[in-house]
C-alpha cells in the first residue's frame, strides 16, 4: 500500500536458482509483459529511468514529483551492467543489494551470465521498488507488473 497524498515506496524481491551443466554455462534474461511494466487497466505507472542513462543509478531516485518502478538484480552472475565500484554502476566487480537501479523493458535485459555450475547452481535475487513523489496523484487501484524470467544455455 502507498499514500496517494503523501507518497511513498513499496519494495519486492524475488530469487531465482539457475542449474546448468552445459560447458558454455547459462544466460537469465528479464523482460516486463507490458510498457510501461506496472499497469491498472488504462492507469500506468512509469518505467524507471534512471539518470545516469544508459547506465542504471547507483541509488532509486525519487523526487516530488516522480511515480516510477524499477528493479536491482544481485547475485555472483549478474552482468557487469549492475556491477559497481561502490560508486557507479556498470564498472567494478561488486553485486550489491539494492545497488543499481533500472527500469523494465518488454525487451529482454540480460542479468546474470555464468559458467556451467551443476550441481551448487547461481542464485540472482531481484529487488523491485515502486515510488510515489508526495506531489503525483496516482488513481487509487491495485496495480500489477509481470515479468518473465528466462535462463537459456549458451
Amino acid at each position: 500500500n502507498l499514500g496517494g497524498i503523501t507518497g511513498g515506496v513499496a519494495n519486492g524481491t524475488t530469487s531465482v536458482a539457475v542449474f546448468t551443466d552445459s560447458p558454455s554455462g547459462y544466460q537469465l534474461t528479464i523482460s516486463a509483459e507490458n510498457s510501461p511494466a506496472m499497469q491498472k487497466g488504462g492507469d500506468t505507472i512509469a518505467d524507471y529511468v534512471p539518470i545516469a542513462d544508459p547506465l542504471p543509478d547507483m541509488s532509486f531516485s525519487l523526487n516530488v514529483n516522480d511515480v516510477h518502478f524499477g528493479f536491482s538484480p544481485s547475485g555472483s552472475d549478474v552482468t557487469q551492467r549492475w556491477l559497481n565500484d561502490t560508486s557507479d554502476c556498470g564498472v567494478g566487480t561488486n553485486s550489491t543489494p539494492l545497488v543499481c537501479w533500472d527500469g523494465l523493458s518488454t525487451s529482454e535485459k540480460v542479468i546474470a551470465q555464468g559458467l556451467a555450475n551443476h550441481p551448487t547452481g547461481a542464485t540472482t535475487t531481484l529487488r523491485f521498488k515502486l515510488g510515489i513523489g508526495g506531489g503525483v496523484a496516482v488513481p487509487a487501484g491495485d496495480y500489477y507488473a509481470t515479468t518473465t524470467l528466462t535462463a537459456l544455455p549458451l
